[in-house]
């Protein structure tokens, strides 16, 4: 009998002690409190190069993008994660091979059975970009069936009933794309521009599509500083927009300066970049990003008026002997029952940062899920959170973990729902020398043991989207700020720097150094012209 269904069949639960006989052995499983005690992990194993997870409850299994492939873990014993397969370089037999820059994978939330692997996450000079599609019925040996090539990387997507919907960043229109996962064919494309064509005169970088989540026949579109979208794709070869949460009117975007852009780029409120709703798919989760600038120093000098209207506002605080403007973006909580009308409901701040600069200590939101009344979030190296978000007006920070000096939490997403037996995962795309992987932690409420300070005085600052004026130290539930619709902000996010190094200082891998879309050039309209320039000429 394989040790995954010993496991599930013999009940190596969280909380329980059992003894099995194999081949004549016995094997005894650690017995595992759920309560006493402090709040840690049950366990965790070293993936390399990991990014995006995503777990198949019915078969206690996580799939990882792993930058140079994609990897299976098997978690029927959270305490004791174990690795079924890790694939390196696939399609390396190709001649314009391997499929790299792998940041997501995707199980069809109809039929776990099939694994998307997309690629490259961000412009790759002479690399092909596309979709894998792998069988993955049996988990410890994924077939690989098929490859759609694209003419665009792919930096996310989502996979429901057949029908994957890809980020096509193409330089122009980047637009939402949907293909049949079976015959590679193509079946629909939305784009901001199919909504008013004025879209089109806004920076490519200002409007990218980064992410996309779907529930049913509504599809919900992170489109970086334009805001967030509500498709209806009942037809996936005619997707319709059906309303927007927090966009902005395309001139405010297409009439700012460079100045106002660069700076713009990094301060809250952040860009629109990770999207999921819960089971009803009314609360909708808005994820952003964004980082702070020294207080003093050329950054703020020079600006224009607007700049300096926006410098005032932004949250302000203080790590050591350094005053930063602004810092991490939250978690916006959206009722979306009417996409023409959607309500905020409130903001769940980032923790704060030693230094929250772009190339500082990041702890602003990223991926997350919504299930069972809960969100589950990961903070980069601020840890994985718990949030009670049964009222979504009201969240309660019930869990908090966190070593800022061994793991960056990528996504965080429920396995098991329940107090005893269940259990979330979460990705760690690791800190330095230390190497990335993957999590497994209990899933109810506690309090980790001397957790690290996250300011070096052990306060936290609130730097939530809506929290525009400077904060002293403040309770995570004091520092979710309810309200109502928001006005649009006109920001622009697209995420600055130019160097080739992650956040953490750490060479970047394939040239990408930031998990969003890079530094630089890595979506702007020349970074992806140059890129489908070279594949024209390679092809």
């Amino acid at each position: 009998m394989r040790r995954r269904e010993l496991l599930r069949r013999g009940g190596a639960l969280v909380g329980a002690s059992v003894a099995v006989g194999v081949g004549g052995s016995k094997i005894t499983t650690q017995t595992v409190r759920a309560h006493p005690g402090p709040y840690e992990p049950y366990g965790s194993i070293d993936v390399e190069g990991a990014k995006e997870a995503v777990v198949d409850p019915e078969r206690d299994v996580t799939y990882l993008a792993t930058t140079s492939g994609y990897a299976v873990v098997d978690v029927a014993a959270p305490d004791r994660p174990q690795l079924l397969a890790d694939v390196r370089e696939p399609l390396a037999d190709r001649e314009d091979g391997p499929l790299r820059g792998i940041f997501d994978v995707k199980l069809d939330a109809t039929d776990p059975t099939t694994l998307l692997v997309v690629g490259p996450a961000n412009p790759l000079r002479g690399a092909i970009s596309g979709a894998l599609v792998v069988d993955v019925s049996d988990p410890e040996n994924p077939e690989e069936r098929a490859f759609h090539e694209t003419s665009f990387p792919i930096h996310n997507c989502f996979v429901r009933d057949g029908v994957a919907f890809l980020t096509g960043n193409d330089g122009g229109r980047n637009p939402i794309v949907t293909l049949d996962v079976e015959t590679g064919e193509e079946r629909g494309r939305w784009a901001l521009a199919d909504v008013d064509e004025a879209w089109d005169d806004v920076p490519n970088a200002s409007r990218s599509v980064h992410d996309v989540y779907v529930h049913e026949d509504r599809a919900f579109v992170a489109l970086w500083d334009a805001g967030t979208w509500v498709l209806d794709v009942s037809d996936p070869a005619s997707p319709t927009a059906l309303g927007s949460v927090d966009a902005p009117g395309p001139s405010m975007l297409a009439d700012r300066s460079g100045a106002e852009a660069r700076r713009e780029a990094t301060l809250p409120p952040g860009n629109h970049h990770y999207v999921a709703t819960d089971e009803s798919g009314t609360l909708l989760g808005v994820g952003r990003e964004s980082w702070a600038l020294p207080a003093e120093g050329d950054e703020t000098t020079n600006q224009s008026a607007d700049a300096k209207t926006q410098s005032e506002t932004a949250a302000s605080t203080e790590a050591g002997d350094t005053a930063y403007v602004g810092g991490p973006s939250g978690i916006d909580l959206w009722d979306v029952s009417d996409p023409e009308a959607p309500e905020l409901r409130a903001t769940i701040p980032a923790p704060a940062s030693p230094e929250p600069t772009y190339g500082g200590v990041w702890t602003t939101a990223h991926n997350f899920e919504l299930a069972a009344g809960t969100l589950y979030s990961s903070w980069y190296r601020g840890g994985v959170k718990r949030h009670d978000v049964s009222d979504p007006a009201a969240p309660r920070e019930v869990t908090w973990w966190r070593d800022p000096d061994a793991a960056s939490f990528w996504t965080a997403q429920l396995a098991h729902a329940g107090e005893r037996e269940g259990f979330f995962v979460a990705s760690n795309w690791g800190v330095g020398d230390v190497p990335g992987g993957l999590y497994t932690f209990p899933d109810h409420a506690g309090e980790q043991a001397d957790p690290p300070d996250t300011l070096p005085d052990g306060t936290s600052t609130p730097y939530g989207p809506r929290t525009r004026t400077p904060s002293g130290a403040a309770t995570a539930e004091e520092a979710t700020v309810a309200g109502g619709t928001s006005a649009a902000s006109g920001r622009n996010s697209t995420v600055p720097g130019g160097n080739s190094t992650a956040s953490d200082g750490t060479p970047a891998e394939d040239g990408i150094s930031a998990p969003g879309f890079g530094v630089g050039a890595a979506v702007s309209a020349l970074g992806v012209a140059a890129w489908r320039i070279a594949r024209r000429t390679r092809e």
